[in-house]
Formats: structure tokens, sequence, C-alpha cells
């Protein structure tokens, strides 16, 4: 079977790390490119975005970040249009680069190829375990990590933290290519639900999207980014143009300015863990 990335945070893990996380589908890129390569977006408000990527995007517009678009765009007096393409590398080259599309949802700030607007939201990866295993884990540095099956998707920040921190032998890894059976982006969260492991280290929009999903009460607990730690944790994500398109960048972060109630009210609808712009670190 041909297997492709798992998008575990939209372009945040392809800026942060040696990964281009996709959960487009089980085919390979080439494959999906023949049958559903659609041309440039039409309309004024044209967005590129993963055409099967939930919590964030899909083609049925179910994403959050379909919610917020449509949103923004109302306010702005047009409706979304979408380039559809697979985030994985190249994304912006192939969809924003070429001028398919203008906008790009879930941008962490700080991410060279694109000028970003102010974010919309901060969160952060966050620790996951069942509420009646009576845990109170605050931090990677609670002893406890080190005698319970902690669940983490391979090569992300968590994960090189837990390295680094000698916890190794008692960590379950989690590959980061999508196999609709054996490993997509809810599965981790699952196998915490079903006792399979005893904590989970996850993506915040992921966590919290999925663990709504579960019949056993889960703790999400906001990860904040430690002074050792090689990479950060917590980001704030924003929306992307092209370094030209300034004018469009100040359009854009003057209605997130208006419409920061309603997007708050999206992101709390799909369980994104949200924590206060201080906490953000990039």
């Amino acid at each position: 079977m041909n297997r492709k990335p798992i998008n575990l945070g939209g372009l945040l893990l392809v800026m942060v790390a040696a990964l281009s996380l996709s959960n487009s589908n089980a085919w390979a890129a080439e494959e999906w490119i023949d049958q559903n390569l659609k041309g440039p977006a039409k309309g004024q408000f044209r967005v590129c975005a993963d055409p099967d990527n939930l919590p964030y995007s899909n083609q049925k517009l179910e994403g959050f970040e379909n919610k917020i678009a449509e949103l923004v765009a109302k306010e702005l007096g047009d409706s979304p249009t979408y380039y559809w393409w697979p985030q994985r590398r190249g994304f912006i080259r192939n969809t924003l680069g070429i001028k398919m599309c203008d906008i790009v949802m879930g941008i962490p700030k700080g991410y060279d190829p694109v000028l970003w607007t102010k974010p919309y939201y901060y969160t952060t990866y966050v620790i996951v375990y069942p509420k009646d295993k009576g845990f109170q884990i605050n931090s990677l540095d609670d002893p406890l990590l080190k005698q319970v099956k902690v669940g983490v998707y391979a090569n992300t920040p968590p994960h090189m933290a837990l390295n680094e921190r000698g916890i190794r032998k008692n960590v379950v890894g989690y590959e980061t290519f999508y196999d609709p059976e054996e490993n997509y982006p809810g599965k981790i969260i699952e196998d915490l639900a079903a006792g399979k492991i005893d904590v989970a280290i996850v993506w915040g929009p992921i966590a919290g999207y999925f663990a709504k999903k579960q019949s056993v009460p889960l703790e999400l607990v906001p990860l904040q980014d430690g002074n050792s730690d090689t990479q950060p944790f917590a980001y704030g994500i924003s929306i992307g143009v092209r370094k030209a398109d300034k004018d469009l960048k100040a359009k854009l972060e003057e209605v997130l300015d208006k419409k920061q109630t309603e997007i708050r009210k999206i992101l709390e609808d799909y369980g994104v863990p949200l924590i206060a712009e201080k906490e953000g670190t990039r």
C-alpha cells in the first residue's frame, strides 16, 4: 500500500521539524493530483487548502479552518473558493507560489515562505490522559512519565523532549504515515481511550477534536515551552498570503480583530485548546 505522511499540525510541522506530514489519503501524491487537481480557484477570496485533513479542512468544508475562512470572507463581502492540494512539502510553492490562490489558513507565525497576519489563535501540544486515572501530570518533567506507557508521534517536538529527558523505554511511538487502518490522526487518542496507552502527547487541535469523539472523559493539559527543550511546543497560528500582498494582509487583520469572538467560538466548538497570547512563544 502506498503511504503518505499524516498531517498532525497543518504547515506547523513542515516548519518545526524534518517532517512533511499530510493526512490527505492513502494514495500516492502523484495519483491524487492526477485524479483531483483542479484549476485556479475563482472569486476574490481564494483559499489554498488540503482536501482531506480534518479537523482543519476538507472538500465538504467541515473543518474549522473552512468555517473561519467563510466567516472572514463574508465580512469582506465575498465567499471562499478553494484550490485543493495535499499539505506536504512544496504546498506553498504549488499553491500560493503559482497564484492558484491567495490565502492559506493555519500558518504558524514566523513561517518564512509567506507574509503572515497577526495570529488569530494560540495553541500548543497537550498532555492527554483519562480523567479516571487520577493523574495530575502538568509537565514533561513529571516522574510518572517514566513509569507509564506514553504515546507520541515520532520526531515531533514532544517526542524529542521526552528523549532529552531519558524517557524512551516506556514510550509507544506512532508512525507519521497515513494508513486508514493502522495510522491515522485519531488513532493515538482512540488507543488512549481504549487503555492501550496511559498518556498521549499530541498537537492540541488534533487532541481536542478526537478527544471529543471518545466515550471516555479525557483531560487535556497544555504544555508550556521548557527552557531546555530544543523545539517549542506553543505557536501562534495566522493566515498566510504572498509577501507582496501587504494590503490583503492588512484587510485580513482588520477582520480578525473584528471577528475575534466568533473565531474563538468556532475553535472551541472543535475542541482546540487555546492558550493566552503571552504563552505562545512563536
